[in-house]
């Protein structure tokens, strides 16, 4: 699990906090729901404008995973590649199809039903590499979606002070108004800033090295399906694999 997110996320919040509360505010004066919604709703918009609704929607996507993946499963793979190798030894590559059946896995399903197919290694690689690729470019799109919503928070915490400012002008009879006005447009600020680079930015840097490390782990199981189709055995497809471990 994405235990060092969740924990960056409550450490930054929780800072934000304490150093309010030891300035001698109190945290409530954090809470403004204009602010928030100034905020949270321009950035959104912002997005939708730039980015095609299948790219937000597909951001929204990354951001559950990169609060929830933890690391790549390199070693329990290899051991998975060193059993189909002692299958497709025994029962011929036909056998692995059962094994494809019990997967999850869609990348890794596909490869095993390919070899069970039949299909040669280029042929097993052309299609594979298709996949990798259009995964990683897709995904790399959903994160510059976060990293463009981190560029507009700011100025959208701007254009909520200014707003602020313009309600406290013009009820300056009102000293109550003008007590929520100020705080509406300083909020603001902390939100925008606040939301791009303690939570937008680092996500959608977080997102960039998953999908970095998720086409690493691909390229691990590519490599070692077509070492099973040219035949080679458990203890050579270990010793050219190994490598992959650090990842």
């Amino acid at each position: 699990m994405g235990f060092s997110a969740i924990f960056g996320v409550i450490l930054a919040l929780s800072s934000v906090g304490v150093a309010h509360y030891l300035d001698g505010g109190y945290l409530r004066e954090l809470v403004n729901l204009p602010a928030a919604t100034i905020v949270l709703g321009g950035t959104l918009a912002a997005a939708f404008i730039q980015f095609r609704s299948a790219d937000v929607r597909r951001a929204a996507v990354l951001l559950r995973w990169a609060f929830s993946h933890g690391r790549q499963p390199h070693k329990e793979t290899l051991e998975s590649i060193l059993r189909w190798c002692v299958i497709a030894r025994r029962k011929g590559l036909l056998g692995l199809e059962a094994e494809a059946e019990k997967l999850s896995d869609e990348f890794i399903k596909s490869g095993l039903q390919l070899l069970a197919d039949g299909k040669g290694r280029d042929n097993l690689r052309s299609t594979l590499e298709v996949d990798m690729v259009m995964q990683e470019q897709r995904d790399l799109q959903a994160a510059r979606v976060i990293e463009s919503m981190g560029g507009y928070a700011p100025t959208m915490g701007i254009i909520g002070a200014v707003l602020g400012l313009i309600h406290v002008m013009g009820n300056l009879s009102d000293p109550e108004s003008l007590g929520r006005g100020i705080a509406t447009a300083f909020v603001a600020t902390v939100y925008g800033i606040g939301l791009a680079n303690l939570l937008l930015l680092p996500i959608g840097n977080k997102i960039k090295d998953l999908v970095q490390a998720r086409y690493r782990h691909q390229e691990m199981v590519l490599e070692g399906l077509m070492l099973i189709a040219d035949g080679h055995g458990p203890k050579a497809i270990q010793q050219r694999l190994q490598g992959y471990l650090g990842g």
